[in-house]
């Protein structure tokens, strides 16, 4: 089983990656966590693999950090929660928000993520909450202040405005963090402006 890839990116999509290894292309399906932090094609990445072995297909999994891919198995282990779900949990909240989420219970922001209906919030909280509080002694994790709905979807626009832009998701995100203290009152308008400066 494969635990970890090293290769060249060949090809990057929002979904997955195709990594060149030793003269093999991997399709590696990736949470927009990971995604925002790969390099440019043709560059050197390294990710945590998981390996899903169906009937008909085995499936990889990648992560760019062991806490990403810590919760991943975390949550594939809820009843009802598969790999693509995880994946989708994962790309709606940022790992250490999620962390932090499941370890005090709050079932509000997990039902927040897209995919995550009340029933699923309330069994992810039931059942990981100990785990997770373990995970957060041991990675001794400093939890942002978690993004309230409204500015979230914001960061959100902003980070699809830049993108659209041509810049890369990388530098769009870096960009974004670095302009959002620099506004009293965030808005859409001014947050992709404050974001253009930093890249200029």
């Amino acid at each position: 089983m494969i635990a970890y890839l090293t290769g060249q990116l060949f090809k990057k999509t929002t979904q997955s990656v195709i990594i060149e290894a030793g003269g093999i292309g991997y399709e590696v399906f990736v949470p927009l966590s990971t995604f925002y932090t790969l390099p440019e094609k043709d560059e050197k990445v390294s990710l945590h693999i998981y390996n899903h072995v169906r009937e008909d297909a085995l499936l990889l999994f990648g992560f760019q950090t062991k806490l990403e891919k810590d919760l991943f198995l975390m949550l594939i282990s809820v009843s009802g929660i598969g790999p693509k779900l995880s994946v989708n949990i994962l790309s709606g909240i940022g790992p250490q928000e999620l962390l932090g989420a499941i370890a005090s219970g709050d079932t509000v922001r997990l039902r927040a993520i897209p995919g995550v209906g009340k029933k699923t919030a309330e069994r992810i909280a039931l059942e990981l909450k100990d785990r997770a509080c373990k995970l957060l002694d041991k990675e001794e994790v400093a939890l942002p202040p978690a993004l309230e709905g409204e500015e979230k979807k914001l960061v959100d626009d902003a980070l699809s405005a830049l993108l659209n832009l041509g810049y890369s998701p990388k530098s769009a995100k870096m960009a974004i963090e670095k302009a959002r203290p620099l506004i009293k009152e965030i808005t859409l308008e001014g947050l992709i402006r404050e974001a253009l400066k930093v890249l200029a």
